[in-house]
C-alpha cells in the first residue's frame, strides 16, 4: 500500500522487490533458441510455407493493417473468409474473429451474462474466462476442477438466474487434462444451462480433423444440443495470433452488438485473418502431425512416470518456485527450451515445468528431455500437498452478526455425516470464539484447531496485533490452512475475524486472503433494519472475487420481507435463526432438525 504522496516509481520499485523476495520476479525471455518445448505452435503452421504465403498475399493486396474497428470501416474481406472457415472446420453455423483469445472469452461472457446471470465455471478456467465473468457482473460460482456432481449442485442451487452458463476449457492451459464434456452436456441441459468451451488448446490436436475437445466428445455421443458456444484461438496450433467464436448465427449478431472488445478494438490486419484462413485448411488435413504429437507427448509421460496428456501440454510437478526456476535454467542451458510456471498463474505450492510437445520434435529430443529431467529430485510430499477437507468459511456482513453460532450450527450438522474441523485464524480480545464452538459442539466429534494468532485488544486483527507489537501473517495462515485440510477429511469450517473487509494488515484485508485460498463461503447477516443495504454490498464484494456463498443466514427476529428480498436479489438459499435462548447444543439440534442443510452440506 503506498504511503500518501509517495512518488509513484518508488512505490513500484517496492513492489517490485518484494516480488523478487517472493521468488515471483518476471523477466521476458528470449525467443527459444534450442529444441522448442515451450511455444504453443504445436503443429509448426507459423512457418508453413503456404501460411507465409496467405499472409503475404492478404497484406500487398488488403494493407498492412485494418485501420479502425470492424463497425467503423475495418472490415476487409479476408475477415469474413476466415470467419466462415471457422465455422465449416467446428461445424457451426457461424463464427466471429477477435483480435486475441482474452478478448474473445471477455466479450462473449459480457455479450451472454448480465446482472441477473450466472456463471458457474471450472476452478482452473483460464484468466481470461474469470476476468470475462467477473467483468459481466452476472453471479459467479466456481465448481472444483472437472468435478461435474459439484457443477451440477452449484447450477441446482441457482435459483431465479435468467440465464446460466457452464464454462470450461477443452483441454486445460496449465495441467493440461481434458475436460468430461459429454458429463458437462448433460448437466447443462438438465440444468437449463448453456455450455461454453475454450478449446484453445485442443483445436488442431484432437478430435475429428482436428476440431478440437467438444468435436471428439459429440463424437463420442455427447448431446451436442447442449453447446452454445466455443472458442478457438489462432495463437496455439494455428501458429498466428487472434481468436474466433463459433455458434450459431444469432449468437454471431449478438456479438457484433453486444461484445466491447470487439465492438471497440481496430480489427485484426487482413493478413492475419488470410493465414488464418489457411492454416485452418491445413489443421484440418494434419492428422499425421496430429499423431506425433500425441505420440511424442506419451512417449514422454511415460518415461518420466507422468498421467498421459490430453494433448500436447504436459506439467511436470516441482512444487518451489525457485527449485522451478533454476530446473527451466539447467535445460535451457542444455538446449531444451522449457519454461517454469509459478504462482499466481498456478495454485501456490504447485510450481511446474510446462512443456509443450510439437510435429516438429523428434522422439531424440524427447530422449534428451527425459534424460535430463531424470536427474531432478523428486517433488517432497510438502511440495505437492493433498488437500482433503473442503473450507467453508463463514463470513460476516459485520461483526456480532452470529458467525459463531452459525459456525457451531454447521459445525454439528456436518458431523451427523462426515467428519468435521473448526478453525479460527485470528482471534481478538478475551470472549475466545473456539471455545464457544467447542461447548456447543462438546457432545460430537468435531475437531478443534487453536487459533494461529491471538491477540488481547478486542479490535481489528490490524489493531490488535499492532497493539500487542505483533503483526498477522497472511502467508502463515494459508500454509496453516492446508495443513488442516490435509489432516482431515469432509468439511473444516472456518471462522474469520470480524466482517468481510476486516482488515489483517495494512496491506491485505480478509477478503483479499479469502480471494487467494479460495473457500466455499456461508454469508451471515443480521435479519433486521439495514440488512438489505449491508448484505447486498457484502454480496458485491464477494462476487467481485469470486467468491459466491452456498447460502445466507440472517440472524435475530425473523423479517419476512427482508427474507423474500434477500432471496430473490441474491438468488441464494435464505435461513432465518432467531435468537436462541438458552444457547446451548438442545437448541441448535432443534433448530437443525426443522431445515435441512443437505444441499449446503453435499
Amino acid at each position: 500500500m503506498s504511503a500518501p504522496n509517495e512518488n509513484l516509481d518508488d512505490a513500484l520499485e517496492r513492489e517490485l522487490r518484494a516480488l523478487a523476495e517472493a521468488g515471483l520476479r518476471r523477466e521476458i525471455p528470449p525467443q527459444p533458441s534450442g529444441f522448442d518445448f515451450v511455444s504453443s505452435d504445436f503443429l509448426g503452421l507459423a512457418r508453413h510455407p503456404t501460411v507465409i504465403d496467405a499472409v503475404v498475399d492478404a497484406t500487398r493486396e488488403q494493407g498492412a493493417g485494418a485501420t479502425s474497428a470492424r463497425l467503423l470501416g475495418g472490415d476487409a474481406p479476408a475477415h469474413r473468409i476466415a470467419e466462415k472457415e471457422a465455422a465449416d472446420w467446428l461445424g457451426a453455423q457461424d463464427a466471429l474473429l477477435f483480435p486475441s483469445g482474452y478478448q474473445a472469452n471477455l466479450g462473449m461472457l459480457g455479450a451472454l451474462a448480465g446482472p441477473g446471470d450466472l456463471i458457474v465455471s471450472d476452478e482452473l478456467a483460464h484468466a481470461s474466462l474469470i476476468d470475462g465473468a467477473r467483468l459481466s457482473r452476472a453471479r459467479v460460482a466456481v465448481f472444483r476442477h472437472n468435478d461435474v456432481e459439484h457443477a451440477r449442485a452449484l447450477l441446482a442451487d441457482a435459483r431465479g438466474a435468467r440465464r446460466k452458463l457452464l464454462v470450461t476449457e477443452g483441454v486445460f492451459s496449465m495441467d493440461g487434462d481434458v475436460a468430461p464434456l459429454a458429463d458437462l452436456a448433460s448437466v447443462a441441459l438438465q440444468s437449463g444451462a448453456h455450455l461454453i468451451v475454450d478449446e484453445a488448446h485442443a483445436a488442431g490436436v484432437i478430435g475429428p480433423a482436428g476440431a478440437g475437445a467438444w468435436a471428439a466428445a459429440v463424437a463420442q455421443g455427447a448431446d451436442a444440443t447442449a453447446l452454445a458456444a466455443r472458442v478457438v484461438t489462432g495463437g496455439k496450433a494455428l501458429g498466428l495470433a487472434g481468436a474466433f467464436v463459433v455458434g450459431s448465427s444469432r449468437l454471431r449478431d449478438v456479438l457484433i452488438h453486444r461484445a466491447r472488445s470487439f465492438v471497440f478494438t481496430t480489427a485484426p490486419p487482413p493478413g492475419l485473418s488470410a493465414g488464418l484462413a489457411q492454416a485452418m485448411r491445413c489443421a484440418r488435413r494434419a492428422d499425421g502431425a496430429r499423431d506425433l504429437v500425441r505420440t511424442l507427448a506419451e512417449h514422454l509421460t511415460t518415461g518420466l512416470g507422468l498421467p498421459t496428456p490430453a494433448a500436447a501440454i504436459v506439467p511436470v510437478p516441482v512444487g518451489d518456485s525457485d527449485e522451478a526456476m533454476r530446473l527451466a535454467a539447467d535445460l535451457r542451458a542444455a538446449g531444451l527450451e522449457v519454461r517454469a510456471v509459478r504462482p499466481p498463474t498456478v495454485p501456490k505450492g504447485t510450481a511446474r515445468l510446462r512443456i509443450t510437445v510439437h510435429a516438429s520434435n523428434t522422439a531424440e529430443q524427447v530422449d534428451a528431455l527425459i534424460a535430463a529431467l531424470k536427474k531432478r529430485p523428486a517433488p517432497s510430499p510438502a511440495e505437492a500437498p493433498v488437500v482433503r477437507a473442503r473450507a467453508l468459511a463463514i463470513v460476516g456482513t459485520d461483526t456480532d452478526v452470529g458467525k459463531t453460532v452459525v459456525s457451531a450450527l454447521l459445525a454439528r450438522a456436518a458431523a451427523r455425516i462426515g467428519t468435521t474441523a473448526y478453525w479460527k485464524p485470528v482471534q481478538t480480545g478475551t470472549d475466545l470464539d473456539t471455545e464457544t464452538v467447542r461447548g456447543l459442539c462438546a457432545d460430537t466429534a468435531v475437531r478443534f484447531h487453536e487459533p494461529t494468532h491471538h491477540f488481547p485488544l478486542p479490535a481489528s486483527p490490524h489493531e490488535a496485533a499492532a497493539d500487542a507489537e505483533s503483526a498477522v501473517d497472511p502467508d502463515l495462515l494459508e500454509r496453516v490452512l492446508a495443513g488442516h485440510r490435509r489432516e482431515t477429511e469432509g468439511w473444516l469450517i472456518v471462522e474469520p475475524a470480524g466482517g468481510l473487509h476486516v482488515p489483517l494488515t495494512d496491506e491485505v484485508w480478509s477478503s483479499d486472503w479469502l480471494a487467494r485460498v479460495r473457500p466455499e463461503v456461508v454469508l451471515v447477516a443480521r435479519s433486521g433494519l439495514g440488512t438489505l443495504n449491508h448484505t447486498l454490498l457484502t454480496m458485491e464484494a464477494l462476487r467481485a472475487r469470486a467468491l459466491i456463498p452456498r447460502a445466507l443466514f440472517l440472524m435475530g427476529e425473523p423479517h419476512a420481507s427482508n427474507r423474500r428480498t434477500l432471496a430473490d436479489a441474491t438468488g441464494l438459499d435464505v435461513h432465518e435463526v432467531p435468537v436462541l435462548e438458552p444457547l446451548d447444543a438442545r437448541a441448535l439440534d432443534a433448530w437443525l432438525d426443522a431445515h435441512d442443510l443437505g444441499s449446503l452440506l453435499r
